[in-house]
């Protein structure tokens, strides 16, 4: 069955580049679209600006925000060819045996980190700032698995600055948001703390999780976490000497979807693409 304004693409449809990376055919790409403009609603709803965020992190920023202590096998680096390859290359040899060099950057892992880097030394008032972004991000994986494990995809975030109880309010208004929004589509959603890929599980950072969750994800029936409200505390107001006029350091929370995931909790719940896009639409009229 074709859906009607979308081309329909030659038996076979598009292969795979590789693992975890997909090229999305017509019908995926309007779901995914389509989505991305209903997850735009939250910051409609609090009032927080479109920006968008860096397309690298800093190596540096990164560690002193304990990114490489509590993920180092996450991070995906960026680095370029060196000289002495350039002509090798334009020789037609073989790209993955030239030397490459480290830029001192790597591929964002998680659409905030860009923004609270951004912050670094500001005053966000007592008032709070809130703001919102999407942007590919990219995550070495033990394994990847269609639309639900990707090595990139679309990240989208709310992300609030200020008091430590405005940040309770924020987490409060995105888990709403969540459940609304999973109803209007048609979406069954189980809410569970968290439990972050932490690469050393009894680190510090861990252990306080374990015994104060700080992250709570919204899943589809097949266990694929879709959505996620996550309580930073201070932490990154102290690390990033962000402060929120005389409350002192700025606590921070943030709303995120990803976006790819909830294509795939569509299609499980509908069926097959097309009835997902035909529900998609009904939920936006």
């Amino acid at each position: 069955m074709s859906t009607p304004g979308i081309a329909v693409l030659p038996d076979g449809g598009l292969k795979s580049p590789g693992p975890g990376l997909i090229t999305l055919d017509p019908v995926h790409t309007a779901l995914l679209h389509g989505l991305d403009e209903l997850l735009t609603g939250l910051a409609a709803r609090l009032s927080a600006p479109e920006v968008v965020g860096p397309p690298l992190l800093s190596v540096e920023g990164l560690a002193r925000l304990d990114f490489f202590r509590n993920f180092p096998h996450l991070g995906v680096s960026a680095g370029r060819f060196a000289p002495e390859a350039l002509d090798g290359l334009a020789a037609g040899e073989t790209p993955g045996a030239l030397p490459l060099r480290p830029t001192g950057h790597l591929l964002p892992s998680a659409t905030c980190y860009g923004l609270l880097l951004s912050l670094e030394g500001r005053d966000v008032g007592e008032d709070g700032l809130r703001l919102s972004a999407a942007g590919r991000c990219f995550r070495n994986e033990t394994h990847y698995d269609g639309l639900r494990r990707l090595w990139g995809f679309h990240m989208r975030e709310v992300l609030y600055l200020g008091t430590k109880q405005g940040a309770l309010d924020h987490l409060e208004h995105g888990a709403a948001f969540i459940q609304e929004l999973a109803g209007r589509l048609g979406l069954e959603l189980d809410r569970a703390v968290a439990d972050d890929p932490f690469y050393d599980k009894g680190g510090s950072r861990a252990r306080l999780m374990a015994l104060d969750p700080v992250k709570h994800e919204f899943s589809a029936p097949d266990g694929t976490a879709i959505a996620s409200v996550n309580r930073h505390r201070n932490f990154f107001g102290e690390r990033l000497d962000i402060r929120a006029g005389s409350e002192g350091p700025a606590y921070s929370a943030c709303v995120a979807f990803g976006v790819e995931r909830w294509v795939h909790a569509m299609v499980l719940a509908h069926g097959t693409p097309e009835r997902a896009l035909d529900r998609l639409r009904d939920a936006r009229a």
